[in-house]
């Protein structure tokens, strides 16, 4: 059974980090239905043994590993412990993330901090644990879980937008270093739409109204599926449903008009109509009680399908079309008005 993963990936267990719910609890179904033998990490221990149960009764192998992601030297111990009990890590999903809905101004410099250390260091330090067990092996594959906002920020979203951008940016310093290095450790990033996960009904808020994804939803299985994809064939970048690429491309040709849209529409796109309820507790800090699952509460409203693409192949489109239109371009620069003209080229 393990072997329709590890034909094509490294052997060893399946680290996931953020896997007790959401996103992260979905994908650890996904690769157990594959299977994958887990070493689950997350702060929820109840979740996380759910997992755990859920995996086992797939018919694999499971550790569940309670961290905090935030914590380094607490990851190095989960990555070790993982390791020890299934003989390597061969492929290593960071999902954990934090996120406040709430302007700027009114965004305290510890919301900022404690996001920043989840969504984005938490990335950073299950990427260093993985390489310290893939580099004496040169092999295993690293699957950041990304973003749409990852390019495109929104506004309510300032401390998660900006670590996304953070761990895009860490994520291809990283893959420059390997490809010098000539590593056969495999480094791919899955840019995601917006996901029907329990995150908007437990992440910290200081909007009138409760928060939703921005629509179009997704549910978590089919890009799960999707982050197993990447984690199988290692894409430079895998970008997760049409939102996600309209956003992307949208905000690298006209970002201003996308500037104009969020601040008519980024407000009201991520909140419901229902009132907020007050002192209503939260997960930035302290983990959420008990066993949320991969869903959220917008399972009537969230699409069952979600179509991904590599864009290598707009990049090459892109590539081959400057290439054609740039001597073109430079012959009408550089040729002169008229015969004995000078060039017009400044």
């Amino acid at each position: 059974m393990a072997s329709r993963i590890h034909h094509r990936t490294a052997p060893g267990a399946v680290v996931i980090t953020g896997a007790s719910a959401g996103v992260g609890r979905a994908t650890a179904r996904a690769f157990a239905r594959r299977g994958a033998n887990l070493a689950l990490i997350a702060r929820s221990t109840e979740g996380l043994e759910a997992a755990r149960r859920e995996a086992e009764a797939a018919g694999v192998r499971a550790i569940a590993l309670p961290t905090d992601t935030a914590d380094a030297e607490g990851v190095f111990a989960a990555a070790d412990r993982a390791a020890a009990h299934f003989g390597g890590i061969g492929t290593w999903v960071n999902a954990a993330m934090a996120t406040t809905f709430a302007p700027v101004h009114a965004t305290s410099p510890e919301e900022y901090r404690r996001v920043t250390e989840v969504t984005y260091l938490g990335y950073v330090h299950g990427t260093l644990a993985a390489l310290r067990h893939m580099r004496p092996r040169d092999a295993g594959t690293i699957v950041q879980v990304g973003s749409a906002l990852a390019y495109r920020a929104i506004p309510l979203q300032s401390a998660y937008c900006a670590a996304k951008f953070a761990i895009r940016g860490f994520t291809d310093s990283l893959r420059s270093e390997l490809r010098h290095e000539g590593s056969g450790i495999r480094l791919t990033m899955v840019q995601l739409p917006a996901v029907n996960t329990p995150q908007f009904n437990w992440a910290r808020s200081h909007m009138p109204r409760r928060a939703q994804p921005v629509p179009p939803i997704h549910q978590p299985e089919p890009v799960a599926e999707r982050i197993v994809q990447a984690a199988l064939a290692a894409p430079r970048e895998l970008w997760v449903g049409g939102a996600t690429v309209k956003a992307i491309l949208g905000t690298m040709v006209a970002p201003g008009l996308v500037d104009r849209i969020l601040a008519r529409q980024g407000y009201d796109g991520q909140m419901t109509q229902e009132p907020e309820p007050p002192d209503r507790p939260d997960n930035l800090m302290t983990p959420w009680p008990g066993d949320q699952g991969a869903h959220g509460r917008f399972d009537a409203r969230a699409r069952r399908h979600a179509a991904a693409i590599d864009p290598g192949w707009l990049r090459a489109t892109a590539g081959l079309a400057i290439g054609l239109l740039l001597p073109l371009a430079w012959r009408g620069l550089t040729a002169p008005d008229e015969p004995g003209a000078r060039p017009r080229m400044r």
